[in-house]
């Protein structure tokens, strides 16, 4: 090969190293800035969550109105007061039907006058009867006086009992007087709080007419037995039981979660059109001071937690790929490992091989570079 040719092939050489090095210096593509996670030990739990969100609700809740109308003359209390059972809440005004009461008292007072005095009657003419049936045994009173002692007893034991009658009568119309003037009192059913008045004195009220909803004039709520109720897929009955933890995220506080105890699942399936199948749960708040304090109607999430296991290796969920796979960043490449895993919820699975403490585990794979075999630069480390 004559110098020609090697000075040919030396520059060709030369020319090769240089894209070969710009390609790997220059012209290297940069590493994928991501997010990953460091393997590390803690808590892993299987839960199970409601399908849709729950309600704080009370076991008692009474909306109350009067059963008919008038002009209210009394609150007993206001909104937001305890308030004790038998608790006059409200009173309309009632001196017609007072008036009506002392009436049928005072015909009730007449009523047992006359039957004292008409008893009294018939208990004399017993005596005089028993009198003449004697003096008729010895012959000195006639046949006919006797028939007249008999038919005077009998029509004065016959207003006697009339008497009686009259009595039972008024009687019942003092109750229903009574029953009348009681229907003028709303009062408390129960122990609780009064939750809402949509009256003052002075104003008017009048009844719902059947299938005419209107809005109640007292709200009252015992809030002592305040619970939350939850929709449970129904492919997730099976696996609850009363008396597993809970752990409840209220909107109010967004930050926060609460825990509990669930006490009821419903002994059916709800199937309602247009929805999926669910089962209904109730828990209860541990911690009782608090749960006094949660208005009844909040929106509500429950988690249900099945089991648990504590210091574990764990991964959050989302970085798991299809196939049991993640993608781990090893000199700054990333590999594929195929995980054996254990109990998972939405936050966390438990990995029971195929990584170790301290790995590092995508979390960027909404990026389409991250795939394996990229090149990437951890710039943010995702710790438990």
């Amino acid at each position: 090969m004559n110098s020609k040719w090697r000075k040919r092939i030396l520059i060709l050489l030369l020319i090769v190293g240089v894209v070969v090095l710009l390609r790997f210096t220059l012209l290297a593509p940069k590493p994928v800035e991501i997010t990953a996670y460091k393997v590390e030990r803690g808590r892993v739990e299987e839960t199970v969550s409601n399908s849709k969100a729950g309600t704080v609700r009370v076991r008692q809740r009474a909306k109350l109105s009067p059963e008919f109308g008038g002009r209210v003359i009394y609150l007993g209390a206001r909104e937001g007061e305890r308030v004790k059972k038998g608790t006059v809440l409200l009173r309309l005004q009632d001196s017609d039907l007072r008036a009506s009461l002392t009436l049928s008292e005072r015909a009730l007072q007449s009523a047992r006058s006359a039957m004292k005095e008409s008893c009294l009657a018939a208990d004399w003419a017993t005596r005089d009867l028993e009198r003449n049936q004697s003096l008729h045994q010895q012959g000195i009173v006639s046949d006919a006086i006797l028939d007249q002692a008999r038919n005077k007893q009998e029509s004065a034991q016959a207003r006697c009992e009339a008497s009686r009658s009259e009595v039972k009568r008024a009687e019942a119309s003092v109750d229903v007087s009574r029953a009348h003037l009681q229907k003028t009192e709303l009062r408390a059913p129960f122990d609780g709080v009064i939750a809402q008045l949509t009256t003052e004195v002075g104003e008017w009220i009048t009844p719902s007419p059947p299938g005419v909803p209107i809005p109640p004039v007292i709200d009252i709520l015992e809030n002592e037995s305040v619970y939350v109720e939850a929709p449970i897929d129904e492919t997730d009955a099976g696996r609850l039981k009363p008396e597993l933890p809970v752990r409840v995220s209220l909107d109010p506080y967004p930050d926060k979660t609460f825990e509990g105890t669930l006490i009821r699942i419903a002994p059916f399936v709800q199937d309602i059109e247009g929805q999926n199948r669910t089962v209904s749960i109730e828990a209860e708040f541990a911690d009782k001071e608090f749960s006094r304090t949660v208005l009844p109607g909040t929106s509500a999430d429950t988690e249900v937690i099945l089991s648990v296991r504590e210091n574990v290796l764990r991964i959050p969920t989302y970085a798991m790929m299809e196939g049991n796979k993640v993608l781990v960043v090893q000199e700054g490449i990333l590999v594929s490992r195929t995980l054996k895993t254990g109990l998972r919820n939405w936050e966390y699975l438990e990995v029971l091989d195929g990584l170790k403490a301290g790995d590092l585990v995508a979390l960027s794979l909404d990026l389409t570079e991250v795939k394996e075999g990229a090149k990437v630069k951890v710039t943010e480390e995702d710790k438990p």
